[in-house]
C-alpha cells in the first residue's frame, strides 16, 4: 500500500481488500460498526470509505464519489480492457485519476452524460431530427417545458442508477425493394434526449478505435466515402466482391454479446445498465407490451454506435486477414481476386459470425458475383478496367415509385406549387448521386419526369372541350387542337405526342418551377 501525501492519492493494489471480504461476508453485505481498511484511511479525507452508500441506496466506489465532486471535464484513459468490467472498473478508474495532474480530479461517465452543456447540444439535435411521438404521446416541442418541471427528478434518477427507460413504440415501414416490411421502434422523446447525451460522450470513447474500412455512422465519414474506397478496391484489380447481408440484424443482436463489448471501455456499472434497460426495454404493438430479449431497435440515437461496436469485431477479423472491404453499418462488402477465393471468404465469415458473435448471414441476399452486378449504397459501377460509378437501377426503380405516389397526389393541385414541391424530392435525390459518372441515367429520368407532367395536365383538363382550349391557348391550331382533344387517347399516350410537346415544352416545365436532374448534377460537379 502506498499513498503520496502531497497529491491525496490512495494506490490500491490487489492486497488491499475491505474488512468484510476477509471476513467471508458478500461485498456490500451491511458490516455494522465493522470498517475497512480503506475506510480507517480514509476518515482523514472525510470519514467515508470506498465501499459506502449514498443517500439512495446505491454502492459506490472511492474513485466514483471523488469523480463525482468533480467540476473539470477528464481525460479518460483509451485503453482496452481485458476482462469484464467487475473485475477492473475500480482499479482502471482509479489508474485514470492517478495519470492526471496532481491537483485534477476525474469526472465518472453519468455526470459527463448529465451534464448541461451535453444535455443542451443533446436537446438540439432531437428537436431538429424532429421524429414521431413515443408511447406517451409527448412531441419534441413538449420536451423542454417538461425537462423544466421534471429534469431533477430524472437526473437524480440517472445519477443513482434508478431511471427506467419507457416502452418503445413499434412500427412498420416497407422495404425500398417493396419485398417485406421493416421494423422500426421509436422511443419516448424523454429517452430519445437521454440517448443522445449517451451517444456523444460514448463516440469520443469507441470511435478512435473502429477501423478504417467502417464509414456508417461516423463522424467525418460518409456513404461517398464508403463508394470511393470501394472503387479504389476495384481499381487495383479486386474485381470480385463477397456481398454479406446479415439476417435481421437488428433484430437479432445479442445483448451479452453486444455488452461484453461495450464494457471493455465503459466501466461505470451506472451507464452499462442503463444501455441494458435500453436493449431490454419492452415493444408496444397495438396496445400490448411484449418484453424484448434481443436486438437493438432501429429508431433510437444510440443503435448506430451499438451495431458499430458489434461490428468493429467483424472489421478487426478482416484486417486481421489482409482483406480489403468497406462496411457501412450492417452492410459489408468484401473485395477479392477470384470466385474461389470469394466463396471461400463467404464460408469463413460465416463460420466467424455465428461462433462469435452470434448472428448470421442471409444466403439469399448474400452472393459472390462481379461488382457491376450488385449494388452498393445505391451505386453500382460499370465494367471498364477502371470502373465507373453510375446509379443501380435499383435506385431508379424506387425514385420511381416514390414518384409514382406524388404525382397521384398532384393530379387536383396547381402546377407550379406541385412542381416546386417535386423540386425539392429531386435536388436531395440527384445530392446523393452526385459521384455517379455516367450520366444517362439522369437524361433518361428527366424525360420520364416531364412525361409525368404532361400527363397529369391532361388529367386535369379533364374534358376534350377542356383541352382542345387549352391546347389552341397555348399555340396549336383550331383544327390541330381538336384531332388532338378527341384522339381517344389516354393520358400516358398523349403525352408524349408532338401537340403536347409543343403546347407544353421544357421551358414552360422550368417556368412552373421543375428543375432538370442533368442539369442539377453538373451544378453541383462544377458550383460556380
Amino acid at each position: 500500500m502506498q499513498r503520496v501525501d502531497g497529491a491525496k492519492v490512495t494506490r490500491l493494489t490487489p492486497g488491499d481488500l475491505p474488512v468484510c471480504q476477509m471476513l467471508g461476508m458478500p461485498r456490500g453485505a451491511p458490516m455494522g460498526k465493522q470498517k475497512s481498511a480503506e475506510a480507517i484511511r480514509a476518515a482523514a479525507h472525510g470519514g467515508k470509505g470506498p465501499n459506502t452508500t449514498d443517500g439512495t441506496g446505491t454502492e459506490r466506489s472511492m474513485s466514483e464519489r471523488v469523480a463525482g465532486k468533480q467540476a473539470g471535464k477528464p481525460k479518460r484513459a483509451r485503453r482496452a480492457g481485458g476482462g469484464t468490467a467487475e473485475g477492473t472498473g475500480n482499479a482502471r478508474q482509479a489508474g485514470t485519476a492517478r495519470e492526471g495532474n496532481a491537483g485534477e480530479e476525474t469526472k465518472t461517465l453519468m455526470e459527463e452524460v448529465c451534464a448541461r452543456e451535453n444535455l443542451m447540444k443533446a436537446h438540439r439535435r432531437v428537436v431538429r431530427n424532429a421524429g414521431a411521438p413515443g408511447v406517451d404521446g409527448m412531441t419534441v416541442e413538449e420536451l423542454m417545458p417538461y425537462c423544466w418541471e421534471h429534469w431533477a427528478r430524472i437526473r437524480e434518477e440517472l445519477l443513482s442508477d434508478q431511471y427506467i427507460a419507457q416502452p418503445i413504440r413499434q412500427v412498420e415501414i416497407p422495404k425500398p425493394d417493396g419485398k417485406g416490411v421493416r421494423l422500426l421502434g421509436i422511443p419516448t422523446v424523454m429517452d430519445r434526449l437521454i440517448q443522445q447525451a449517451l451517444l456523444q460522450v460514448l463516440t469520443p470513447i469507441f470511435d478512435p478505435t473502429f477501423s478504417e474500412g467502417s464509414y456508417g455512422f461516423r463522424p467525418g465519414r460518409s456513404a461517398h466515402d464508403a463508394v470511393r474506397k470501394a472503387r479504389e478496391h476495384m481499381a487495383a484489380g479486386h474485381r470480385w466482391i463477397v456481398d454479406l447481408d446479415l439476417e435481421k440484424f437488428f433484430e437479432r443482436v445479442n445483448h451479452d454479446i453486444l455488452m461484453s463489448r461495450v464494457a471493455r471501455r465503459v466501466k461505470d456499472k451506472r451507464v452499462l445498465r442503463l444501455i441494458r434497460r435500453y436493449l431490454q426495454a419492452g415493444v408496444m404493438v397495438g396496445g400490448l407490451m411484449s418484453p424484448r430479449v434481443e436486438g437493438t431497435p432501429q429508431g433510437g440515437p444510440l443503435s448506430p454506435l451499438l451495431s458499430n461496436i458489434l461490428l468493429d469485431e467483424l472489421d478487426k477479423e478482416l484486417e486481421r486477414r489482409g482483406h480489403r472491404y468497406v462496411r457501412y453499418a450492417d452492410d459489408c462488402n468484401v473485395y477479392v481476386q477470384s470466385r474461389r477465393a470469394g466463396e471461400r471468404v463467404m464460408t469463413s465469415l460465416e463460420r466467424f459470425l455465428w461462433k462469435r458473435l452470434r448472428l448470421r448471414i442471409n444466403r439469399d441476399k448474400s452472393a459472390v458475383d462481379r461488382p457491376w452486378n450488385r449494388k452498393f449504397l445505391g451505386y453500382s459501377v460499370t465494367r471498364h478496367r477502371e470502373p465507373k460509378l453510375k446509379v443501380a437501377s435499383e435506385s431508379i426503380k424506387r425514385l420511381k415509385t416514390k414518384l409514382r405516389k406524388v404525382f397521384r397526389r398532384g393530379r387536383g393541385r396547381n402546377p407550379g406549387r406541385f412542381c416546386e414541391e417535386l423540386s425539392v424530392i429531386l435536388r436531395g435525390w440527384v445530392a446523393y448521386y452526385r459521384m455517379a459518372e455516367v450520366k444517362v441515367s439522369f437524361e433518361v429520368l428527366d424525360e420520364w419526369i416531364r412525361r409525368k407532367l404532361r400527363s397529369v395536365l391532361w388529367r386535369q383538363w379533364k374534358r376534350p372541350r377542356t383541352r382542345m382550349k387549352e391546347l389552341t391557348r397555348r399555340g396549336l391550331s383550331p383544327e390541330r387542337a381538336a384531332r388532338s382533344a378527341y384522339n381517344g387517347r389516354g393520358p400516358w399516350w398523349n403525352a408524349r405526342t408532338s401537340h403536347m410537346h409543343q403546347a407544353v415544352p421544357t421551358s414552360a416545365l422550368r417556368k412552373l418551377g421543375l428543375i432538370s436532374l442533368i442539369e442539377e448534377h453538373r451544378r453541383l460537379l462544377c458550383p460556380p
